[in-house]
Order: structure tokens, then C-alpha cells, then sequence
């Protein structure tokens, strides 16, 4: 195996190198020491050129004149992938201001990406105060620090750990000035900050997805505002996503109070007959759907590329099954499947709840037993911290006689509450107590709950309740009224998120295998994040409406989270202003940007922000101000 890799820049009197090169295994490790100095500037240092000649002997190798804003000219092409980097106490020197040290770092780090390993970290020390992030203490403001996590980014890098600067555990490191001057840099409160590689933040287009139905073909566009988020697989075996872990788990012990009969999920591509079932218990789940327009597609297979080919040999698997109604009049299968794609008539499933109705009618459907269904849902909502576009839901089904109704749907609720909170608790640390609480809230109709967790986990300051799911009796127009139903679906997504400590859902579904790398197939373990403190981002913008037109704020939240790639966050309403004379009507929002797992620049959100301004205008026919 390769010695690792290390260099070290900005080195002033070369003690830290020193003190690595003596600490560390040669076997195991190569160092190569760099200063921006020439050896004639350090003529004067005798500590300087103490530490040189314990690297000669040591054998380590010392370059001069190597600018750090600059590593790809100081390497050869084969000689540039480092494990770490090290800078410590970056300065351009004398009183220069936070602008230039900006400066100074945002060059760092672009230059590091040249010679970076892939799963290589950059460590960069500094003084208290001046990162600018959350791990500061005092935190400076944010225009007064030195913006750290954001000039990272324009290197393509995320601040992976943080945690206190010890000259005590270097030890013969003295810390020197800009240049080896002798007034030195205050160290007290300083912290190292470890910055690792980003996936790019690349500017994906929707897939294109290829179905059969009987012999014929269709194609349709993934939605832009699920790009990347349909077909992931997370709940099939053999995922480690957490998930299916929590899933799996609360399948277990469900099993252990009752009769199970677990459904295999059906494909989510729903006719417009297939949500009729929803409505009479919430028309906004299918308003809100995500409708498709499906296209005869007669190309060659051969021809798709090998993720879109991938994806399709996986979505056929169910979708041959569906039952798509055909047009009363017309009798002939061509002409009504023609007119079924014509009309576009097909959605994404909003809600498990539209497989009800063929689940308690299928011929071999046992009253008592516990019938559980799961799988990803998709549904048109607010950009808000806990609502998202595409998560996984687990739906419980259990018929009991209409007598026995008020003891059976006491005793799901119980075992519910019991298996929640016993999952709530897998992550405590021993001694800890519990920070979140299951409750049942009755609803005004007095027969259905909310099932509601207060947590502490997002929220140090209060409880925040979030609502992980329903519990619904049955409706008279689709059962029989001596036969009595309870429906339980749950956001498996939420869940994960509660158990496991992750506070952005938006990090259920990276592509950073990172993410895994923290969870083991079957075993609940609490995320440690790998991507600290993503600066933010705000961008005003104002338009007028069209009077005829109207304004539909779920599409303009849409639009925003298509264009952004989700890195839209919080869309905040500012003010609404008429004009005297016109009468003409003017809205103003908030935009707030901010990535949860890729490196995010200020240039890349203006980019998007411009982009924005020309898709409601189009789509929604405002005009911006």
C-alpha cells in the first residue's frame, strides 16, 4: 500500500513540519514541506533553520517558492494527488483586511483541487473568530469573518469536521507571523477546519424513462422537480439505507402482535381512475399530483444510454399489471390506449391510499390480519423544512368488525406508540433521555388521528411537532357499512430523519456514497453529517401578476425547486403592493439557497436566481420587476 500523502503550504518557520515529520511513520507517510519564501529570506531564522536541518536528516523533502494559489505549477502531473493539505493561520500579511484574506483562501482552495486525491481532506487553521461558521466562539458576523465554507466552495470543497487547533498536540510547533515575522498569530480558540471533496454540482437534466405496456412502448420525462429521485431502490433489498432499516424494523415488531401480510408495492404510474379513491377523503393530494404525459415510443432500447436503460429494465417489472380504463366508447384496445396517452391522463402516486380499494377487495383478503404496503410517493408541495416532493410511505391496512372497533383501533395505537417510541430511542446515548414523543391527536371529525412526534432533535431552543403521519376509519363509500377499517400511513422519511439525527430530508436522497457509508444493513445508527455549516444564500424577487391569470404559489414554489435543483430552502413572502394609478398588484419573496451536500457558490445561485426570473415569467406570466 502508498505511503500517504501530505502537504504541507504557507510553512513560515517549519515547525510544524517538523514536529510531523518526527510524529509520523516515514513508512506509512510522505511529507513534502512548502514555503512561499526563498531560503535567503529565511537566512535570518535561526528556529527556521533549526527545523530544515531536522527535516534534511529525517529525509524529508523542503520546497521554496512554491505559492500556494498556485500547487498545479509547483507539481508534475503524476506527482499531484495528496491525501491532506495542510495551511495554517492563513494571512496575505500586515493589516490586510477580511476582503483579501477571502481572497487568499478562495485561491487556496481552488488551487487545491488540482492536486487533490479524490477522497482527499484539506486542513486549514485559523484564528478565533475568523471562519465565520457556527463553531466559532463568539461567532463573528458573517460580512466580518473570512467566509470560509463559502471560498471553499469555489473549489468544489465542503467543510467536513471542525474541531479545536492544539499547538500543544504538535509538539514543537510554534506558531510565527505573516512571513516568519516575530509577532506571532493569537492561537487561543483557533479551530482546524477539514474540507473533502464535493460531488459537482452539475446541472442535471431529467431522465427519460422508456415503459411497455402489452407490445407497445411509451417514454416519458422525469419530472424536473424529482430529478434524480425516482427509481433509487431505497426500501429493496439489499439497501442499507436507513430507510429500510426503520421500515424493516417497525414491519418486525408489528409481526410480533399481529397477522402480517406484506403486498408487494405496485408501480407508482397511476391512470387518472386510479386516484378517484382519494378524493372523497382529500381532493388536494391529487391536485398536487405529478402528471406525465406519456409518448408512443418505438425507438430502439439499444440506443438509451446505460442509466436510462438500467432504469427502464427496473420500472417494467410492474407496471404491465396496470389496469388503465379505456374509453367507454370505443372498444378497440389501440384506439383506447391512444386515447388515454393523448389525454394524458397519468400520474405519479401522490398516496399509498390509492391501492386501498383493491387491496380490501381482492378475493383473498383476511379480516384481522395487518396488511402493510410501502413504497415511494410523489406529490407538488411548499418549499418548507420538513415538507418534501418524493418520500416513502408505509401504509397499514386492518378490517375488524364494526362491535369490536373501538378495542381493536386502541390496540394498534398502543403497539404503534410502543414500537415509535422504542425506535425514537435506538440512537440515545445511555444516560440520555428522550427527546422526542409519540402522540395520537384526535381530529375534529372525532374518529382519525394525526400521529404527531415532538421533537428536540431540529429545535434546541423548543419541541417542534411534526406530523409523521394519519390514522383513518374507514369511509362508507367504498366499504360496507358492518365492515370497519383503520388506514396508518406513516412518512418513513420523517422517521428517519427523527431517528437517526439527520435535519435536512434533503440528504435521504444524495448520491454521495458517504451518506451510506454511516448506516450497516439491518442496524440503526445515529448520521454524523459530513458537510458543516453550507453558507446560505438570499435573493429578493418582485414581479406583477396578471389579473387574468391569477397566482398559483404552489407552481411558483415548484419552478423554484426545479430551477434551484433543491437547493432552495425557504421561499418567504416579503410584501404585496397596488399600484395607485393602475391598480396593477406587485408580490415580493425571499429566496433562501442553500446546499446540504454539494458545494454551493455565490455565482452558481445567481445563475439560478436569473434563470428563475425567466421561468415564472414564462410559465407563470408575471412580469419581474
Amino acid at each position: 500500500m502508498a505511503p500517504r500523502r501530505l502537504l504541507l503550504v504557507g510553512e513560515g518557520n517549519f515547525s510544524f513540519a517538523a514536529a510531523q515529520s518526527e510524529t509520523l511513520d516515514p513508512s506509512t507517510t510522505s511529507i513534502i514541506a512548502t514555503c512561499l519564501q526563498h531560503p535567503a529570506d529565511l537566512a535570518r531564522d535561526p528556529l527556521a533553520g533549526e527545523n530544515l536541518q531536522r527535516l534534511r536528516e529525517r529525509g524529508t523533502e523542503v520546497r521554496f517558492g512554491v505559492d500556494c494559489t498556485q500547487l498545479a505549477d509547483a507539481f508534475e502531473l503524476h506527482d499531484r494527488e495528496f491525501d491532506r493539505i495542510y495551511f495554517n493561520f492563513p494571512h496575505c500579511g500586515r493589516k490586510a483586511g477580511v476582503a483579501k484574506n477571502r481572497e487568499l483562501l478562495a485561491k487556496f482552495f481552488q488551487s487545491c483541487a488540482d492536486v487533490l486525491a479524490e477522497a482527499g481532506e484539506v486542513h486549514v487553521a485559523l484564528c478565533r473568530g475568523q471562519g465565520g461558521t457556527p463553531a466559532d466562539k463568539p461567532r463573528r458576523e458573517w460580512h466580518n469573518s473570512w467566509q470560509v465554507v463559502a471560498m471553499a466552495a469555489l473549489g468544489g470543497l465542503i467543510l467536513s469536521d471542525v474541531h479545536p487547533f492544539s499547538c500543544e498536540a504538535v509538539p514543537g510547533y510554534k506558531c510565527t507571523g505573516y512571513r516568519s515575522q516575530d509577532k506571532t498569530f493569537h492561537v487561543e480558540g483557533a479551530l482546524n477546519h477539514i474540507f473533502t471533496r464535493s460531488l459537482p454540482f452539475e446541472c442535471f437534466q431529467p431522465r427519460i424513462f422508456r415503459i411497455r405496456l402489452g407490445d407497445q412502448w411509451f417514454s416519458f420525462p422525469e419530472p424536473e422537480a424529482l430529478t434524480g429521485k425516482l427509481n433509487r431502490g431505497f426500501l429493496e433489498a439489499p439497501s442499507c439505507h436507513p430507510i429500510r432499516t426503520i421500515n424493516e424494523k417497525l414491519i418486525a415488531e408489528l409481526g410480533k402482535a399481529f397477522s402480517l401480510k406484506r403486498l408487494k408495492c405496485p408501480f407508482p404510474l397511476l391512470s387518472q381512475g386510479d386516484t378517484s379513491v382519494l378524493t372523497s377523503w382529500n381532493y388536494d393530494i391529487v391536485s398536487a399530483a405529478f402528471w406525465i404525459s406519456l409518448l408512443e415510443d418505438n425507438s430502439n432500447s439499444e440506443s438509451l444510454t446505460d442509466g436510462t436503460t438500467q432504469d427502464m429494465e427496473e420500472f417494467l417489472l410492474s407496471f404491465s399489471e396496470l389496469s388503465l380504463p379505456g374509453d367507454p366508447e370505443r372498444d378497440d384496445k389501440e384506439e383506447a390506449h391512444e386515447g388515454i396517452y393523448g389525454q394524458a391522463k397519468v400520474c405519479l402516486r401522490p398516496s399509498l391510499l390509492v391501492h386501498v380499494q383493491t387491496v380490501i377487495q381482492a378475493p383473498d383478503f383476511l379480516p384481522g390480519s395487518l396488511y402493510i404496503l410501502s413504497g415511494p410517493v410523489f406529490k407538488k408541495c411548499l418549499i418548507l423544512p420538513f415538507t418534501m416532493p418524493a418520500f416513502h410511505e408505509t401504509l397499514l391496512i386492518l378490517e375488524f368488525n364494526q362491535n369490536l372497533k373501538d378495542g381493536c383501533l386502541q390496540s394498534l395505537l398502543d403497539h404503534l406508540k410502543h414500537i415509535l417510541d422504542s425506535l425514537l430511542t435506538q440512537t440515545l446515548l445511555e444516560g440520555s433521555k428522550l427527546s422526542s414523543s409519540v402522540e395520537f391527536v384526535l381530529q375534529q371529525n372525532g374518529k382519525d388521528y394525526m400521529i404527531s412526534v415532538k421533537s428536540h432533535n431540529f429545535d434546541p431552543d423548543g419541541a417542534k411537532d411534526l406530523i409523521i403521519g394519519s390514522v383513518t376509519t374507514s369511509t362508507i363509500s367504498i366499504i360496507h357499512k358492518e365492515r370497519c377499517f383503520v388506514f396508518v400511513s406513516m412518512n418513513l422519511d420523517l422517521l428517519a430523519m427523527l431517528v437517526c439525527g439527520i435535519s435536512d430530508w434533503r440528504m435521504l436522497w444524495t448520491s454521495d456514497n458517504r451518506f451510506l457509508k454511516n448506516f450497516v444493513s439491518g442496524k440503526i445508527e445515529p448520521f454524523k453529517s459530513y458537510s458543516l455549516y453550507p453558507p446560505c444564500y438570499a435573493h429578493d424577487i418582485s414581479f406583477w401578476l396578471d389579473e387574468k391569470k391569477g397566482f398559483d404559489e404552489l407552481e411558483f414554489h415548484t419552478v423554484a425547486r426545479e430551477v434551484s435543483q433543491d437547493t432552495v430552502i425557504s421561499i418567504q413572502f416579503l410584501s404585496r403592493f397596488q399600484h395607485p394609478k393602475t391598480e396593477q398588484v406587485s408580490l415580493c419573496y425571499r429566496l433562501i439557497y442553500q446546499s446540504c451536500d454539494k458545494a454551493l457558490t455565490k455565482q452558481q445561485v445567481a445563475s439560478m436566481q436569473s434563470q428563475f426570473r425567466k421561468e415564472i415569467q414564462q410559465r407563470l406570466r408575471v412580469i419581474p420587476r
